[in-house]
């Protein structure tokens, strides 16, 4: 019987050293041990072991088995907080390595150099060397990453892979000794097993890797020759490739390399080879590229955890890839037919509303669809602007945007979208302050003519936006509707006063000493009266008109109850009481100043006499509301 519980007692004792053992592992390896402790009654005096055969046979007995508890499962693995990585950390483990990758392929570099310098070794034996020293540090490399070192082993594949293509590069441009096929076809495979290594791995810094490498091939190969189709054909599987990647893998990054390799082959092309005779070619290829970039961020899959600037990947391509294909067509175009690129502009903001629809359909990035749809059609809309002044000219431009923002306005109310009445205030303003600093109109009559009639489809406009954003009822509506009605009082003082001024120029002219056979007429004293009576005349007009359309602003606020159309009259009126006083004391004759200001006194007691009245009942809402009579 002693022997017996000295047997339990050992193996109890086994039991509790293996859970505490397993514990220690899960703590190393992060994960949530659930193994519970095993209840036992603490032995009063230390017992040695059993035998290891005398264990066996108890468990092999199910009379002699003890009742022992049964350690529960491991939890499934819980991902622990990526620890925060500090300055001292980040040097160390990434630029360190990333400065020691350069310092190898430079250092590299040095000793094929003076290799080929002291000719060690034959250019096939170099080139040979070069390539099975590249693969062999790949291969090596897979050691390390089984270990857990995978920032060292890419390292160590960047190396690898850097190696394998100067070696190639070597043997096509110094050595010759293979043709640029051969050589294009190495290096396409060394860029294909990359590619298949960060599938299988999901290392996305190997297809940047691969991709790197893709593009620096052309470049590796060149031989100074326009070989624009094969270029770009090439560039157009490699982007191809790029889109099929990042729809497996949340990889959206590589769109961005993707593209930026592709910018700067086509540009470096460009630069080179580009005759206007290639422009078919060239803009086919520009064509597809820009059709591309523009689906990719449709088919990208989101990554489960995205932050800083990357989050925004898909709206940073589109919106660059959209100005640099305009960019790219423009320049080619602009001598040749610049008025289609305002219908090119219009195709491109149709196919931007396009996508706009299929971002909020397919897009798969829910959290962002949002913010891809607006920029589409932010897009589009911009586009259209573009078009305008492209294919019109003059004050045509101005009449453009100016229904642009009408059909905006009209669109916005109709759908409920306030990024649309946004682009559309935008477009509004634009037409206006065109209207106002650049158009220069020749009016050739009075009233009838282009400038007043640009300024009432301003006003009318205007008027649109007041009434919708009336009609819209929030804050910001009601803010917009505000600032319209004051835009169209100041637009129709400015249309009003440019007529005057164009009527007493006309005026100023004809008083003007005529011009024959070659020679002023004689001084005529009479021209300084005209001229100084015309001046008068039109400073009194002016005064006039504003005082006419102050009066008229107040009757439609007493009629309409409104105090702020009330109070844009009482500012009209006050600045022309300052003119009056002012400037029309000391420049106008004394019948035109005794008209005035007569006309000004009685205007000004008849508003005052409205006001003593109380017509609009103004004391007694305001002692309803508790303020002051």
């Amino acid at each position: 019987m002693d022997s017996t519980q000295s047997d339990l007692q050992a193996l109890r004792e086994l039991v509790r050293d293996l859970a505490h053992r397993v514990e220690r592992i899960e703590r190393k390896l992060d994960l949530d041990s659930t193994v519970h402790a095993v209840s036992t009654t603490p032995a009063t005096t230390a017992t040695p072991p059993a035998p290891a055969q005398k264990v066996l046979e108890d468990f092999r007995s199910p009379a002699a088995a003890p009742a022992l508890p049964i350690p529960a499962k491991p939890s499934a693995r819980v991902a622990a907080p990526a620890p925060e990585i500090d300055l001292e950390s980040r040097i160390g483990s990434h630029w360190l390595n990333r400065i020691g990758i350069a310092a190898v392929l430079i250092g590299v570099s040095y000793f094929l150099k003076y290799a080929f310098d002291n000719n060690w070794i034959g250019a096939s034996g170099r080139v040979t060397i070069g390539l099975l020293a590249g693969i062999a540090v790949v291969l090596w490399s897979e050691r390390f990453r089984t270990r857990g070192y995978l920032l060292f082993s890419y390292s160590l594949k960047a190396v690898g892979i850097g190696v394998m293509y100067l070696s190639l590069w070597a043997a096509f441009h110094v050595y010759a000794l293979v043709p640029s096929g051969v050589a294009f076809v190495a290096m396409l495979a060394i860029t294909a097993s990359t590619a298949a290594m960060a599938i299988t791995q999901n290392a996305e810094i190997l297809a940047a890797f691969a991709l790197t490498g893709g593009f620096v091939t052309p470049l590796l190969l060149s031989t100074g020759e326009n070989r624009e189709l094969q270029l770009f054909s090439y560039v157009a599987l490699l982007d191809i490739a790029t889109v099929v990647m990042v729809a497996r893998k949340p990889w959206r990054r590589l769109l961005v390399l993707s593209y930026a390799g592709t910018l700067l082959l086509y540009i470096g092309w460009y630069a080179e080879f580009y005759t206007r005779n290639q422009v078919n070619p060239t803009v086919t290829f520009a064509t597809l590229f820009f059709v591309i970039f523009a689906v990719a961020p449709l088919l990208a899959q989101q990554p489960r955890a995205e932050s800083g600037a990357f989050a925004s990947v898909p709206l940073f391509l589109a919106f660059v890839n959209a100005g640099v294909y305009f960019l790219q067509v423009f320049a080619m175009f602009e001598e040749i037919d610049k008025h289609a690129m305002a219908w090119f502009a219009l195709a491109l903001a149709a196919a931007y509303i396009f996508l706009s629809r299929q971002a909020r359909n397919h897009y798969p990035d829910k959290e962002n669809v949002e913010r891809l749809h607006y920029l589409h059609l932010a897009l589009a809309i911009g586009f259209i602007t573009i078009a305008i002044p492209i294919r019109l000219d003059g004050y045509w431009i101005t009449v453009g945007w100016l229904m642009e923002a009408a059909v905006l306005i009209w669109l916005s109310d109709r759908i409920r979208s306030s990024f649309l009445s946004l682009f559309a205030v935008s477009a509004l303003a634009l037409g206006v302050f065109r209207l106002l600093v650049f158009d220069n109109f020749n009016a050739q009559v009075l009233i009838f003519n282009a400038r007043l009639g640009t300024y009432a489809v301003a006003i009318a406009v205007l008027a649109a936006t007041a009434y919708f954003g009336k009609k819209r009822g929030d804050e910001l509506g009601l803010r917009g509707a505000a600032v319209a009605v004051i835009a169209i009082n100041l637009l129709a003082l400015v249309a009003m006063s440019l007529e005057i001024s164009d009527y007493y120029s006309r005026e100023m002219a004809a008083a003007r000493p005529s011009y024959h056979a070659g020679r002023y007429t004689p001084y005529n004293p009479a021209y300084v009266n005209n001229t100084q009576n015309i001046r008068i005349a039109e400073d009194f007009t002016y005064s006039a008109l504003w005082m006419a359309y102050g009066t008229m602003l107040m009757i439609v606020g007493f009629w309409r109850r409104s105090a702020f159309v009330r109070w844009q009259a009482l500012v009209l009126i006050a600045f022309t009481i300052v003119k009056v006083f002012v400037y029309d004391v000391s420049q106008l004759d004394r019948g035109y100043r005794i008209v005035s200001f007569i006309v000004l006194g009685v205007v000004l007691l008849t508003i005052s006499f409205v006001y003593q009245r109380d017509w609009l009942q103004l004391s007694s809402a305001r002692r309803k509301s508790g303020e002051p009579a």
